[in-house]
Order: structure tokens, then C-alpha cells, then sequence
């Protein structure tokens, strides 16, 4: 966390804008101390930082791990504005979980709970043991195949329900091939992929 004092909220805020690079909308922070006098006034605030986001993302991931009896270490990476957390544990099969749901329930409790502690949606993406990068291959294969039918056939297709991440791979894999569009449809956790023909 990084400090700034100013005369007023504003003029911090704009200091530590201008410090990080960044726009004062997208800066999560705190006023930390408030002094009056009869004369003056003087605000300091507190800016959180994406390190300080990660730092409390692998705290929460430990412990949370460690009430279950399992010891993990967690390592960070960020790459096109995503925190990459690695864990590793003696019990990595159980925080998989079957089809990976324990995974996927971890990673949404840990940006959850950073986005409540640091008021800004940060993207996390948790991995273990390469479990979501080998998934990504698989899934990426099938889309492929079933966009060449598509392309053959011109029927749409709809995949499977997935997360958002998952998609986002998929959407990402597809773009650019010839005649075929993807779009996301439905609601929470029944979100699917349609592949569409277009000419």
C-alpha cells in the first residue's frame, strides 16, 4: 500500500494517479488519516497495488486450503492484466476436485473475497499442477473440430456449459476463422458457446 497526503480527497487522489499511472477511477484505496485544525487540513490515503492484491490473494488461498488440513504454496505471475496464481499441495487431486469444480469454486471465492477487500474486479486465474492449461488444449481441439462441422455443414452448434474463462479460450481460438461467429448464451453457471455459420 502506498501512501499520499493532500489538503483535500481530491488532490491525493490525483497525486497518486498521477504516481501509478492510472486513472483515479480505477485506483482502490482508503483514507487512512484525516487531521483538522483551525487552519489546515491534511487527508492521507492509503492506494492498493496489484502486488497488494496478489500478496492477499495467496494469503486467503493458504489459509483457506489450510482449514481443510491441506498445506499449499501459491505463485503468482500476471500476464495481459490477469493474476496467474500456481498452487501446489501434497493433495492437488482434491483441490482439482471432479471436473475440476473444486478449482473453479476456489478461484471464485478468492476473487470474491480480493474484490471486497480491494473495492476493483480483478481477473484470477487459478491453476494446479497445469490442470486449467491442459484443460484449455482439450477444449480448444473440440471447438475446432465441431467449427470445421459447422463450416461443413452450416448448422450451428452448441457447446457444453462452461465458466467464463473457458470460453473466453474458446471465443478466443475461433475468432478469425472463416464463416464461423461464437457468441455466449445463457444465464450463470448454464452459459454455453453457440458456433454459428455466416457467410
Amino acid at each position: 500500500m502506498k501512501k499520499y497526503s493532500a489538503k483535500t480527497l481530491e488532490e491525493a487522489l490525483a497525486a497518486a494517479a498521477a504516481d501509478l499511472g492510472q486513472p483515479v477511477e480505477a485506483l482502490s484505496y482508503t483514507v487512512s488519516e484525516e487531521k483538522k485544525s483551525l487552519f489546515s487540513k491534511k487527508i492521507t490515503i492509503e492506494v492498493a497495488e496489484i502486488s497488494d492484491a496478489i500478496a492477499y490473494a495467496e494469503k486467503y488461498l493458504v489459509d483457506a486450503i489450510a482449514t481443510f488440513g491441506i498445506t499449499a504454496t501459491a505463485k503468482s505471475t500476471i500476464s495481459d492484466d490477469v493474476i496467474r496464481i500456481s498452487l501446489d499441495s501434497d493433495h492437488n487431486s482434491i483441490l482439482i476436485g471432479k471436473n475440476g469444480n473444486t478449482l473453479q469454486a476456489l478461484n471464485e471465492l478468492t476473487k470474491l473475497s480480493v474484490s471486497s477487500k480491494f473495492k476493483k474486479r480483478f481477473r484470477i486465474l487459478l491453476d494446479i499442477n497445469e490442470y486449467k492449461d491442459s484443460k484449455y488444449e482439450k477444449l480448444i481441439s473440440i471447438a475446432r473440430r465441431t467449427a470445421l462441422d459447422v463450416q461443413r455443414t452450416k448448422i450451428p452448434a452448441t457447446l457444453e456449459a462452461m465458466p467464463a474463462d473457458e470460453r473466453r479460450v474458446i471465443h478466443n481460438a475461433l475468432n478469425g476463422m472463416p464463416h464461423i461467429k461464437t457468441e455466449s448464451v445463457g444465464e450463470g453457471h448454464h452459459r454455453q458457446i453457440t458456433i454459428n455459420y455466416v457467410e
